[in-house]
């Protein structure tokens, strides 16, 4: 697990840092919260432990304004001396999941760790399969006769609603109204994505997949040509 560390006391954030990675996760520590705040946002984190009294920014206003004002649901256990029940529900309040009072054991905090874990596993799913062309969701990863697709957040949110659809045509409408809601441009900038996206899914290869149903949408599906 990446887990960003935010913590001043530089002997306790060796000891936590150095237990943690015997266990097998990836620790960045750091010092302050506005760093922490960067780093959180910045990178991609699977677990935060910020301590409460941060310098620059507090550990609950860091979680506050990762939550608030970067839409970040990041787990995070709070580290802090302030025990009491008001500091506990502050500390809530701010978006955190957990909150550990100093001093702590370590194997307390790896088993709250665990717990969170498990809480924040997305549900299995497996990949979506149209012949030789597959791509998993959780992981935005697409690959074509076991050559990894290079796609972009667009081109992938097309390419996985075509493959949930195929063989359905899917039409214009519906794809615009993915990707802008109800504010399509008025240019056909549809069509260059598309383009974009039959470079990356066809081009390479000799049976093609994804099919242009004129005045009507598009499809994705092994029609058995060329």
């Amino acid at each position: 697990m990446r887990i960003l560390l935010a913590e001043d006391d530089a002997d306790l954030a060796a000891n936590v840092a150095d237990y943690l990675r015997a266990l097998g996760h990836e620790v960045t520590p750091v010092a302050s919260g506005r760093t922490a705040l960067r780093r959180a946002v910045e990178e991609s984190s699977e677990l935060l432990i910020l301590d409460r009294m941060l310098p620059g920014l507090d550990g609950a206003e860091l979680c506050r304004r990762l939550r608030r004002d970067h839409g970040r649901q990041t787990p995070v256990i709070m580290l802090t001396a302030l025990g009491s029940t008001e500091d506990k529900v502050a500390g809530f309040e701010a978006g955190a999941d957990d909150y550990l009072v100093k001093p702590f054991s370590l194997v307390e905090l790896r088993l709250r760790i665990e717990a969170l874990a498990r809480r924040a596993l997305p549900p299995v799913e497996e990949a979506l399969q149209v012949a030789d062309l597959s791509y998993h969701p959780r992981r935005l990863q697409a690959q074509r006769a076991g050559k990894p697709l290079a796609l972009n957040p667009t081109t992938r949110k097309l390419l996985e609603h075509l493959m949930r659809a195929s063989p359905a045509v899917v039409p214009r409408a519906e794809l615009e109204h993915l990707l802008w809601a109800n504010e399509a441009p008025q240019e056909d900038v549809l069509r260059m994505h598309m383009s974009n996206l039959r470079g990356a899914v066809d081009k390479p290869f000799r049976r093609k997949l994804l099919h242009t149903v004129h005045g009507v949408g598009y499809r994705l599906a092994d029609e058995g040509g060329t």
